[in-house]
C-alpha cells in the first residue's frame, strides 16, 4: 500500500492509475494535512509526497510524520519540480529517503518505490524483533538526540525522567550530554550511571555505531525493579500486559498507549481484556487502583 500526496488532482489521478496498474493499493491525499489525517487511520508501506503544496508543504509534512515514533520506519519519497542541490538536501534533512523531479518518470518512480519498500520492511522487521525480545535499546544521532528506541527503553526513560515522553523521546540534556561523551570516547559496553529525578536511576552503555549518524545504547534500571517488572511479577502478568497496565495507571487512553508501545489499539484492547480476566476486575478504574496499590506496597 502506497500513499500518494499531490495538490494537483490531474497529476494525482495519473499516479493513482499507474500505481494500481502496477499492482499497488494506492491511497490519495491532496494536501499535507489530509495525508496526516489518513495516517491516523491506516499505515501504508511508503509515502510519495509532493514537496510544494499550499498550506502544510511536503517538507513540513514529512517532519511531522517523522516526529512520531510509530512512523519512524515509514519511507518517504519526495517529488517536485525543484531541482537545486539545496532543495534535494532539504528533502533528505526533513526525513525523506529519496527525491524525484517532475515530470515524473513513472517507471523509475515505481522501481524506487519497490526498492524502498523492501528496505523499509527489513528495517522495520529488525525493530520489531528487538521490541519482541524486550531489549532496552536507544539510538541517537551524534548530538545525543533520540532517533528511535524500543518500547521498553522508552517506558524506562519516561518513568525515570519526568520531562521525557515515551511517544516522542526528547531526551533531557544531561542524558544527551552523556550520550555525546560516550560516542566521542568510544567507551563500548561500559555502563555509565545517570541520576534520575523520579523512579529508578539508569545506566547507559554505548554499543557502537548502527548507521549513518546513528549510535546505539543499552539502558538498564540500576536501583531496584522497574514499575513494569513489579506489576509483572506481583500480579502474574506478561511483560507487555504490565506495560499496558502501567500506562493505564498513568491515565493514558488506549490510542495513546498504542502510540507509546508501537502496537495497534486492537492489540491494546486484547491485552486489557486479559488483564481484567487475570486480576478479576471489570474496568480501567479498578485496574488503576490495583496497579497503584501494588506499586505502593513495594515502595
Amino acid at each position: 500500500m502506497v500513499m500518494l500526496v499531490d495538490d494537483s488532482h490531474d497529476e494525482l489521478g495519473l499516479l493513482v492509475d499507474a500505481f494500481e496498474q502496477a499492482g499497488f493499493t494506492a491511497l490519495a491525499a491532496t494536501s499535507g494535512e489530509a495525508a496526516l489525517g489518513l495516517l491516523d487511520r491506516v499505515m501504508p508501506n511508503l509515502v510519495v509526497l509532493d514537496a510544494m503544496m499550499p498550506g502544510l508543504d511536503g517538507f513540513d509534512a514529512c517532519r511531522r510524520i517523522k516526529s512520531e515514533t510509530r512512523f519512524a520506519h515509514l519511507p518517504v519519497i519526495f517529488m517536485t519540480g525543484l531541482k537545486e542541490p539545496e532543495d534535494v538536501l532539504k528533502g533528505l534533512e526533513s526525513g525523506g529517503v529519496d527525491y524525484v523531479t517532475k515530470p515524473v518518470n513513472i517507471a523509475e518512480l515505481l522501481a524506487r518505490v519497490r526498492i524502498h519498500i523492501a528496505n523499509g520492511r527489513v528495517a522495520f522487521g529488525a525493530r520489531v524483533a528487538l521490541d519482541a525480545t524486550g531489549r532496552y535499546l536507544l539510538a541517537t544521532d551524534g548530538l545525543g538526540q533520540a532517533r528511535w528506541s524500543t518500547p521498553q527503553a522508552g517506558s524506562l526513560l519516561a518513568s525515570a525522567f519526568d520531562q521525557v515522553n515515551a511517544a516522542d523521546l526528547k531526551l533531557p540534556e544531561d542524558l544527551a550530554a552523556l550520550a555525546r561523551r560516550l560516542i566521542h570516547a568510544g567507551e563500548l559496553d561500559k555502563p555509565q550511571p545517570i541520576a534520575s529525578r523520579v523512579g529508578s536511576d539508569v545506566s547507559v552503555a554505548f554499543l557502537g555505531r548502527s548507521g549513518p549518524d546513528e549510535y546505539l545504547f543499552r539502558l538498564t534500571a540500576t536501583s531496584g525493579s522497574s514499575e513494569e517488572e513489579v506489576l509483572r511479577d506481583d500480579l502474574g502478568l506478561t511483560t507487555r500486559e504490565a506495560e499496558v497496565l502501567i500506562w493505564i495507571a498513568r491515565g493514558k487512553s488506549n490510542r495513546e498507549i498504542s502510540e507509546i508501545l508501537l502496537i495497534s489499539p486492537r492489540t491494546v484492547n486484547k491485552h486489557l481484556e486479559r488483564i481484567f480476566a487475570k486480576l478479576g476486575i471489570e474496568n480501567r478504574a479498578s485496574a488503576t487502583s490495583v496497579a497503584m496499590r501494588t506499586l505502593a506496597a513495594r515502595s
